[in-house]
């Protein structure tokens, strides 16, 4: 471990002692997490040493690495201003934690997605009670969404292994839980393994499962986080990737490739196997013609996936009252009743309050930055740089422009 990992280790662990949840994840040496506990600067006092940091990265002869590095320490800066009280405005907030600024979803979006929808929902009523009766009726019962999700990882390892090299010794566990302000978590605990957690506060519907799944087993997080471990840290010895940090470019770059990755493992055809997979041991009906139609409905509503971050906007930036955002995600966005106060409680949380852009923000510049690379085969190619390699958010726009 050099010194700029070191320093740069210390920071972030004592930053994370300041706030619940700042660490993901850490795998490295146990005495720094007691050295970070012993720290006695104020979190000030760490901005400023995240600040100094930055100014020594010129010791790094890896430019990849120094721009990492660089673009982490301004989070780390950032974070720890705000937990000594200082005031940024919410879009300033957002860029320097995630060196990307916002990207709203063009309102005209919401009126396509409504008429497609409205071709594509069979049924009585209008379009939210439609919705709700497709919801209804794609909804796994409680006592077999472990089964599943051990069946899914399964088909979705075996999908992954045939287009990537995998990790040898990778390995994971899912477990269900309650009382959270997330759907679904990947807790990475080292050594190449994950602790799935899925959160059965609200029902949960078959293709959503299967959605879940990818994001956070393959090839999305666990994927993610056993190849970073084992290229970047145990091949390269990079001891900065043994740390995990919330609200940082890192974190941005994780969960756009956890929503991108899905897309290039499960074309329409195999989601619809995956999908009615699911379906068939949650015992729900589903002809190949539901699966097709499904399909497209999934797509439809993906379209509208920047609908949270476009509701956090309307609460942190216009200012606009709870109840006037809520009414937005169930009339505009299309969320039913439950998932729109769920939204509302993790977009006005105070650690998860700027996060909420890492998903469709990450997904939509990953998406396009693979897509430039031409073929399917090709993007697959660009995509595997994601699980391996340092890569910013600024590093990436810069690519494609």
């Amino acid at each position: 471990m050099d010194e700029l990992a070191r320093e740069y280790l210390l920071i972030g662990l004592s930053i994370g002692g300041l706030q619940e949840g700042i660490v993901d994840a850490y795998h490295g040496p146990p005495e720094l997490l007691e050295l970070a506990a012993g720290a006695t600067e104020g979190p000030l006092g760490l901005a400023q040493r995240a600040a100094a940091l930055r100014n020594r990265l010129d010791e790094s002869d890896d430019p990849a690495r120094r721009r990492w590095l660089d673009r982490q320490l301004v989070a780390l800066e950032t974070l720890a201003q705000r937990l000594g009280g200082v005031e940024l405005p919410y879009l300033v907030e957002v860029e320097r934690c995630f060196d990307a600024l916002p990207e709203k979803t063009p309102p005209e979006e919401y009126g396509r997605v409504r008429a497609e929808l409205d071709e594509l929902l069979p049924g009585r009523g209008g379009l939210p009670a439609r919705l709700e009766q497709r919801d209804n009726r794609l909804t796994v019962p409680a006592d077999r969404v472990a089964d599943i999700a051990h069946w899914l990882v399964g088909e979705l390892r075996g999908a992954a292994a045939a287009i990537w090299p995998m990790p040898a010794g990778e390995g994971l566990t899912i477990s269900m839980v309650r009382d959270q302000p997330w759907s679904a978590y990947n807790w990475y605990d080292g050594d190449l393994r994950s602790r799935i957690e899925i959160n059965t506060d609200l029902p949960i519907r078959a293709p959503q499962l299967v959605g879940t799944l990818t994001h956070e087993t393959f090839p999305g997080h666990h994927f993610e986080h056993a190849w970073k471990e084992t290229r970047l840290w145990r091949e390269q010895g990079h001891a900065e990737a043994t740390l995990q940090l919330i609200n940082t470019p890192e974190a941005y770059i994780s969960e756009g490739l956890a929503q991108v990755g899905g897309t290039l493992l499960a074309d329409g055809p195999r989601w619809q196997a995956l999908l009615t997979g699911t379906c068939e041991r949650a015992g729900i009906a589903l002809s190949a013609a539901d699966a097709e139609r499904e399909w497209r409905t999934a797509q439809a509503l993906r379209r509208l996936r920047g609908a949270s971050g476009d509701a956090a906007l309307q609460l942190h930036v216009a200012h606009r009252s709870r109840e006037v955002v809520l009414r937005f995600l169930e009339q505009d966005a299309l969320y039913g009743p439950e998932r729109a106060r769920k939204s509302l409680e993790f977009i006005d949380h105070p650690l998860w309050r700027t996060y909420i852009f890492c998903y469709a923000g990450g997904e939509r510049l990953i998406g396009r930055w693979c897509a430039a690379a031409g073929s399917l085969a090709a993007q697959q190619e660009r995509f595997f740089r994601l699980l391996t390699g340092q890569l910013t958010p600024s590093g990436i726009a810069q690519d494609l422009n």
